[in-house]
């Protein structure tokens, strides 16, 4: 099975267009899950312009399924995760200015701080997965830092999906066959949605999980969360 994690970092960023607590985030959170989410992932950034320090708390009861947790590993952001003790961290490459994530990591230029920086995650039992683009070498490079998973970087993949799946997918295949035989689960997440998901899901029927955020959220304004989640979920069988 491939689990669901929703990003719920655009309901955050609605909340804090006003002010006060509309939408409410950690009832957003428990319908979520109600709904039939496997997991809730939230993306903390320094300057709280969705995800606030104080929201990481208050979710961490209200997630009975996976709690996820992604960022850049500096040390507030470390020190942020070995508090909460997330389920899951999901290291990401990009600057606190970046508007979202949008590079995998060079794993190789970095192994060293990656290797040290999981030790550190993973002695704490929290599961680590690295962002990564589909590239053979990165890929065993980030076996190196003894990462659990990895999460392959899917923007280049919805973007070539329309001209030519098949193409699309191939580079996302063979990362995902490399990760999983140096002993790695996969992850997917950025840019996926219900045109793409479902042939993604059936060319790597391993995948451990998916991460979806925006299109998810985006989708639920016309058809509604719980119907949207639903719709995401057959995607995934």
């Amino acid at each position: 099975m491939t689990r669901l994690s929703v990003n719920i970092n655009k309901i955050a960023t609605l909340r804090n267009a006003r002010g006060g607590n509309i939408p409410d985030l950690c009832k957003m959170a428990t319908d979520i899950q109600r709904y039939g989410a496997q997991g809730i992932t939230i993306h903390p950034r320094p300057d709280e312009r969705h995800i606030k320090r104080s929201d990481v708390f208050e979710l961490k009861p209200i997630v009975n399924t996976e709690f996820n947790i992604e960022g850049y590993p500096d040390e507030d952001f470390i020190q942020l995760v070995l508090e909460a003790k997330p389920d899951q961290v999901t290291l990401v490459p990009d600057l606190p200015t970046a508007k979202t994530s949008n590079v995998g990591w060079d794993t190789k230029t970095n192994v060293d701080f990656l290797t040290k920086t999981i030790h550190i995650f993973q002695k704490a039992g929290i599961r680590t997965s690295v962002f990564v683009s589909p590239d053979l070498e990165l890929v065993e490079y980030a076996a190196k830092t003894k990462t659990n998973r990895i999460e392959l970087y899917t923007e280049a993949y919805a973007t070539e999906f329309f001209i030519s799946p098949e193409e699309a997918v191939k580079p996302y295949i063979l990362a995902a066959e490399l990760a999983k035989s140096l002993g790695m689960d996969i992850n997917a997440g950025h840019d996926l949605n219900l045109d793409n998901l479902a042939y993604l899901k059936l060319k790597i029927p391993f995948m451990a999980e998916v991460s979806i955020g925006h299109a998810l959220i985006s989708d639920a304004l016309y058809y509604g969360i719980e119907n949207t989640i639903q719709m995401y979920l057959r995607c995934l069988k």
